[in-house]
């Protein structure tokens, strides 16, 4: 479940992430080449509410990404250490016929 929703949570940043660079790409159009050198945006001159979604949007993406490999990991090694009890237990009780 861990695994589950730390995708979702990448997912929701990543989708957003698609959607600002969007916005930044519409808002930003008019930097243009001149004089044969294209002009570079600096983060400085970018709108600052843009600037703090592009900063949430990038940490929620790399914690979802966090939780989703860290929760599949916990899941892997919870799922071995059920398939050895399980193990030892079957040979615990297996019965012989003579």
């Amino acid at each position: 479940m861990r695994a589950l929703c730390g995708a979702i949570i990448a997912a929701g940043a990543l989708i957003g992430l698609g959607l600002t660079a969007q916005g930044i790409g519409t808002r930003y159009s008019w930097h243009t080449v001149t004089e044969g050198k294209p002009t570079v945006l600096q983060l400085s001159t970018m709108d600052r509410p843009l600037l703090f979604i592009l900063v949430f949007l990038m940490s929620a993406a790399i914690a979802g990404l966090g939780i989703a490999f860290v929760g599949l990991a916990y899941h892997h090694a919870r799922r071995e250490r059920e398939h050895v009890l399980e193990r030892d237990h079957a040979l615990a009780h297996k019965r012989t016929a003579v």
